[in-house]
């Protein structure tokens, strides 16, 4: 089965936009918090949509990014901060489901973000790499210019790259074995899901440095 086949279009197209929307909404609720106005909100909600996709395509060679010939892509964004503009109390009260739609989205970009940098000729390697790229990048961008140290780096926040790494690690499995289907790769999101969904709900966090003497105080 060809990679591209994996999906219909249609089917695929939702996916990413349920995703994308989900990515903003956590920007844009980050831009509220921080204080900023309605134009640093739609900077932080487009941002953390769309920025590892850009990341992705641009190093793949996949020009202009999708994020600027599909304007579904680039408007959902911007309707996910007009929402949290007006209803940002509301949003925050229903933030744990929130969270759930954001791992499910770290899944869905995991795999799909490994799946097109292959099907563009990179090595399985790179093409996992780009697939966490996909699914953490716009996160990394939105905390960098919220001047906050990114939640990837901080060792007092849930497991979140160890999930979508996973799922990419399961998709170059499978296309390594010739295994890669609809549902294999299916079983990579949903992999990466539960894990995330269960780092959530135990804390589960990576190790620091053993034996470590940091004299930095822990915040």
């Amino acid at each position: 089965m060809q990679l591209q086949q994996l999906f219909s279009p249609s089917v695929q197209h939702t996916l990413d936009v349920i995703g994308i929307f989900v990515f903003a909404i956590s920007g844009a609720l980050l831009a509220v918090r921080k204080n900023f106005d309605v134009f640093g909100i739609a900077v932080l909600a487009e941002v953390t949509a769309l920025g590892g996709g850009l990341f992705r395509d641009v190093i793949i060679g996949a020009v202009p990014p999708a994020a600027f010939t599909d304007l579904g892509y680039f408007f959902t964004p911007l309707f996910a901060a007009l929402v949290v503009f007006f209803l940002h109390p509301h949003v925050e009260r229903i933030q744990s489901a929130v969270l759930v739609f954001d791992a499910a989205g770290l899944g869905l970009f995991s795999v799909s973000g490994t799946t097109k940098a292959y099907s563009y000729g990179l090595n399985l390697t790179a093409s996992a790499t780009l697939g966490l790229a996909t699914a953490v990048g716009g996160g990394v961008l939105r905390d960098v210019l919220a001047n906050e140290v990114p939640s990837l780096l901080r060792w007092d926040r849930d497991l979140y790259a160890v999930p979508a790494i996973v799922g990419a690690t399961m998709v170059v499995l499978c296309i390594h074995y010739d295994v890669l289907t609809s549902f294999t790769s299916g079983l990579a999101v949903v992999t990466a899901f539960v894990l995330r969904l269960l780092a959530m709900r135990f804390h589960w966090r990576a190790p620091r440095a053993w034996n470590r003497r940091s004299t930095v105080s822990e915040e």
